[in-house]
């Protein structure tokens, strides 16, 4: 998810507030120290490759990884806990260097994380978090809330701040869901004259945001909006929109800045979408990752790292690809 600071010039704002449950090993000093670092595998799980986002953290991490002298080894749980213990199984077998995972879920993935930490290989979370500290070593997520703000402001001065719209949410199991929504209701809950009258899960897919769209259109022919917690599902509501003969009368909001909808904005499909830093975030797990065992420390300040979101409209879409936003 990251291609570093300067690169992208977000700013990083360190979540505080560590639990009892334990601080990063940052503060700790803890782990290997072996000076075995620079050779190995690391294990990347992440969720849905076929996803453009989720393409991204996998061609990031391995590239960094490679680039540290690392190999890397590739696994998608879909979301399935299940199917993630099994990944994190696999890789305690094979004595991996290190864990790089985008969680399936955030109760449903602390076991998982526990497991592998126990077993004596760290775990760096990328994009996700989990419900507890002090189990990996590091968590990076975007600032979702402060991405959902800056969306939601734009997408209501666009829909002129009235009118009635629905909101296609993301998968309930992921923290991201959750905050996004939150922050786009905090947001438009300012305005008295926009109503929401519909929410759907469609689970970050594109073709489940078009179906959920069809059943939305059919029970509210007349909305004027849709807020959507990520990009594929926004990309699924505009071709709804669109066979429907609506899209010219409804206002569309994307988070993720993958490149599909950042060519929507350009066509004056999606209003915005909302850069999360994959990127930048990825390369920072991969490098922490490799710090952490050449020196038993991350080098991060706290164990919970949020990187703060950019939005995307024509102003500065031209200047977007590959989740990486030039100067």
């Amino acid at each position: 998810m990251k291609r570093g600071l300067a690169l992208l010039g977000l700013s990083m704002a360190v979540v505080v507030g560590l639990t009892a449950c334990g601080g990063s090993d940052a503060d700790s000093g803890s782990g290997s120290g072996t000076g075995s670092a620079g050779s190995g595998t690391f294990a990347v799980i992440t969720v849905d490759p076929s996803n453009p986002y989720w393409k991204a953290e996998v061609n990031t991490a391995a590239a960094e990884a490679k680039k540290l002298g690392y190999e890397t080894t590739v696994d998608a749980h879909n979301n399935d806990p299940d199917k993630q213990n099994q990944f994190i199984d696999a890789a305690i077998s094979k004595k991996v260097k290190a864990i790089i995972l985008d969680p399936a879920g955030a109760k449903e993935s602390v076991g998982a994380v526990q497991k592998a930490t126990d077993a004596g290989i760290p775990v760096f979370l990328v994009n996700a978090e989990i419900d507890q500290q002090g189990i990996a070593k590091t968590q990076i997520v975007s600032n979702n809330a402060q991405g959902a703000t800056l969306g939601a402001q734009e997408w209501a001065k666009a829909i002129g701040g009235k009118g009635e719209y629905v909101e296609l949410l993301g998968n309930p199991t992921d923290n991201n869901a959750k905050v996004r929504s939150d922050g786009y209701a905090e947001v438009l809950s300012q305005f008295p004259d926009l109503k929401r009258v519909q929410q759907e899960t469609a689970n970050w897919d594109r073709a489940e945001g078009k179906q959920k769209m069809e059943v939305m259109l059919r029970a509210h022919p007349d909305i004027t909006g849709v807020v959507a917690g990520n990009d594929e599902m926004a990309l699924g509501a505009i071709q709804a929109l669109k066979d429907a003969g609506k899209l010219s009368q409804v206002k569309v909001l994307g988070f993720d800045g993958n490149q599909d909808a950042v060519n929507a904005v350009k066509a004056g499909e999606l209003v915005a979408t909302v850069l999360q830093p994959i990127v930048q975030g990825t390369t920072l797990a991969i490098q922490q990752a490799d710090n952490y065992l050449k020196t038993g420390k991350t080098d991060a300040a706290q164990e919970k790292q949020a990187l703060d979101c950019v939005l995307i409209t024509k102003d500065n879409a031209e200047k977007l690809n590959g989740f990486v936003l030039s100067n």
